[in-house]
Formats: C-alpha cells, structure tokens, sequence
C-alpha cells in the first residue's frame, strides 16, 4: 500500500532551494482538530516539500474503531503503526525530504490514552510499545516537529465544524487526556528531536511560521515556544 503523497513541483517556492530545509523531514504534530493537514500542506507548498498525509480515508479500520473503540483500539493502533512506519521510512528513501502529517512517535500517546481509559487490554498496549520500539532501531529521526499547539476546547470546535460523522463520539475528556499527555510527551521526545511549538487556536500565516522554523533550525534549539512569529 503506498503513502499518501502530494508532490511538489520540482524547485518547490520561491527561494526553496536555497532555504536549508530544502531537504528536511518536517513532522506536524497536534491533537485531533490542530490544523495538522492545512498546515501540512501549505508548508509543503511553501517550502518545495512533498506532504505525506495521515491515513484518512482509506483506513480500514477508523468507522469500526470509532464505533466500537474497545473492539478496536488495538488492531487501529497497529495499523496507523504499520503506515507511518511506512511514511517515515519512505521519506528517508527518497533523500529530499518531506512533510509528515502527525508523526510515528505521537501514535504512542493515542496508544497510551485509550489504555489510561481502559479502551485498551494494558497487555495489547504493552505489544504495542515493544513493537514500537523495535521498529524505532531501524527510523532515522525528523530534522523537526512543528507542535501546533490549541486547547482541547478549540480542537473540539474544529471536529465539529468539519462534521465527520465518524467523530461525533469524540468527548472533551479524549481530548484533554490526549492534550496531557501530550505535553508530557513533548518534554521527552524534545530531548531527541528539536521540537516548535506553535500557539495555532488562531491559525497563523504560513510564510512567517517558515522563517520562524528556518531561524529556530539554524540555532539548533531543541524546545522552543513561538508565540509571535516574526
């Protein structure tokens, strides 16, 4: 099965070629209703990148698991697991970089979240991370995550304004529970991999969130919070 792909034309935007993300693995991360795939896009766009998207809608298993989450948290989780690995690895292959629409490493916190909820056996969760972590022996890291951050009352707001049926059963506790841990994960996969977070429960202007990055790249910076993009 191959990845979901926008390519961009060859020599990318203006001024790409010579922006040292020219040839950057660039993560977006975020809780569902972040504005991962808007920005995914547009920054690919932006910066001549290709965009691999978060498998959507031809994933087999997203009406059961949302229907039936306990039946199916596992089999989802290792399914997503599978495709991003897919992505990841495939975005290093092709030696020119990409855009990745939520990272392999923020499927855990899904992971961990429906477990915290008993909506998944702790011993299927514990396959799950051991399988993980022998996949991560074999993945180069992204150069950056870009980490949009928005409450889960914004991420709420989003999910029902984009009306798909499927998520109608998402509740605000899934979503703050997600919201914490994943702060707790951006504390520790920042010490491996430089980490931006954006304030995006007002979506900002794509141009200016790339010359942030380009800056923050450049200084090396492993946990940086921009707040005002200049």
């Amino acid at each position: 099965m191959t990845s979901q792909i926008r390519g961009s034309e060859a020599g990318g935007a203006a001024g790409a070629k010579n922006s040292p993300l020219a040839r950057a693995f660039i993560g977006i991360g975020g809780i569902i209703g972040a504005g991962k795939t808007t920005l995914a896009t547009a920054l690919g766009e932006h910066l001549g990148l290709d965009v691999h998207y978060e498998p959507v809608a031809d994933n087999e298993y997203l009406a059961d698991f949302y229907r039936e989450t306990k039946r199916y948290s596992f089999p989802m989780q290792i399914y997503l697991l599978n495709r991003r690995f897919q992505q990841h690895q495939e975005i290093i292959w092709r030696g020119r970089g990409g855009v990745q629409d939520r990272t392999i490493y923020e499927d855990a916190i899904f992971a961990r979240t429906l477990r915290d909820m008993e909506l998944m056996d702790p011993r299927d969760y514990d396959t799950y991370v051991n399988l993980f972590r022998n996949l991560s022996n074999f993945m180069c890291r992204p150069n950056v995550i870009i980490y949009l951050d928005v409450t889960p009352e914004t991420s709420m707001q989003r999910i029902k304004q984009r009306d798909r049926g499927i998520e109608s059963g998402i509740t605000a506790d899934y979503l703050t529970r997600l919201h914490d841990n994943y702060e707790e994960f951006l504390h520790e996969i920042s010490k491996l991999i430089p980490v931006l977070r954006v304030h995006w429960d007002e979506f900002g202007e794509v141009e200016r969130l790339a010359k942030a990055l380009t800056r923050e790249y450049k200084r090396g910076s492993f946990l940086r919070e921009v707040a005002h993009m200049t």
